[in-house]
């Protein structure tokens, strides 16, 4: 008889859609008594979730898209999972193809059907947030679990939260020394998402309805630095994104600000999001952890709901959304006096100790 139930949860997705995960993982880790572990793509994962208390292992998988038997990274999954025949499966998988693949990596490594739980078997409430959605799945148990597990409910919050070791924190504080940034209110710009860039470029905006035009981001800068002057404006992003983002600085000309994407880890951008003064976002990844952070945030959504994808933050006022069906589904929709706007409203953190470092108008 099994000692471990540990659950084990499955997403192939990118930096927001495993963020989303953390109220599931802290619901689990309640439910059955044992902190999770996640099967996940991508290396960002085990940065994300490394010393968090309701994830014991990630397993990153980093080549998913290939045939299996040509993976040897799938093979090493397929051996790991080969360990966890006992345990609860959740899969929340909603992509057709990657959940193809992850129902035959279960069935190579022996995982009996009725130890898994599904997402898709889920129906998704009009007009439910998509964390919602996964604390349904994580109240529900599998046929095997029913009667052990099945009677446990426990009501835990529906908002990510992630912690900072206090090496992450003192590494971050120590790059704000070096960069020069020390002292100085710091505003997040995080311009591009997923789709920005092509292998030849910048995809064209007709292509993006998350693309909002490089002069409006120069707007933004000359507003930010009008209200607060000595505020240093980081631009970031991935090291993809690097050249994007040196066009933006270039066209904005103008002191104080900084193209930080080669210098961003996970660990060091979930640090700096405790420390940071506010941050001005696309519907993105990083929009989702800087709320998660207690990052001060305006977000502007694109043809995505925001019903089903509003970043969420313990301090729900200190998320000011624009944009995004009924309203519009570009962001290019949006003027910049609609961002510069919603960004003076944004609450105090109270974190930022000077007066006249935190107040916005």
């Amino acid at each position: 008889m099994p000692t471990s139930f540990r659950p084990l949860v499955i997403r192939y997705g990118r930096l927001g859609d495993t963020l989303l995960l953390q109220p599931l993982l802290r619901r689990l880790h309640a439910r059955y008594g044992e902190p999770c572990t996640l099967l996940a793509s991508g290396s960002y994962a085990i940065d994300l979730y490394h010393d968090q208390p309701d994830v014991a292992e990630v397993i990153a998988l980093r080549s998913r898209h290939r045939p299996f038997p040509l993976s040897p990274e799938q093979w090493r999954v397929l051996r790991a999972l080969q360990r966890m025949r006992h345990v609860p499966v959740y899969v929340c998988e909603p992509q057709p193809r990657s959940l193809e693949r992850i129902q035959l990596l279960l069935k190579l490594a022996g995982i009996p059907g009725d130890h898994c739980v599904f997402l898709n078997d889920i129906p998704l409430a009009p007009g439910g947030h998509w964390i919602e959605h996964l604390l349904q799945l994580a109240d529900s148990t599998p046929a095997t679990f029913r009667e052990r597990f099945g009677g446990i409910t426990c009501a835990t919050p529906a908002v990510p939260v992630f912690q900072v070791s206090v090496q992450d924190r003192a590494e971050c504080e120590q790059w704000l020394v070096h960069r020069g940034l020390a002292g100085h209110p710091l505003v997040l710009l995080q311009p591009a998402n997923k789709r920005t860039m092509r292998w030849s470029g910048v995809r064209k905006a007709s292509d993006d309805d998350k693309s909002w035009p490089i002069e409006h981001w120069v707007r933004i800068g000359s507003a930010l630095h009008a209200h607060l002057p000595q505020a240093r404006i980081l631009l970031c992003g991935s090291p993809a994104e690097n050249a994007y983002l040196q066009s933006i600085r270039s066209a904005m000309a103008q002191p104080g600000v900084e193209v930080v994407a080669k210098e961003l880890p996970l660990p060091r951008l979930k640090a700096l999001l405790t420390m940071a003064h506010s941050m001005i976002s696309v519907d993105t990844g990083p929009a989702h952890l800087a709320a998660a952070m207690g990052c001060p945030l305006v977000v502007m959504f694109g043809g995505g709901s925001v019903s089903h994808w509003r970043p969420r933050s313990s301090t729900p006022e200190a998320v000011h959304v624009l944009g995004g069906p009924p309203v519009s589904t570009r962001v290019d929709a949006i003027a910049p006096e609609q961002v510069i706007e919603a960004w003076r409203s944004l609450p105090l953190r109270k974190s930022i100790a000077a007066p006249e470092a935190s107040r916005l108008s």
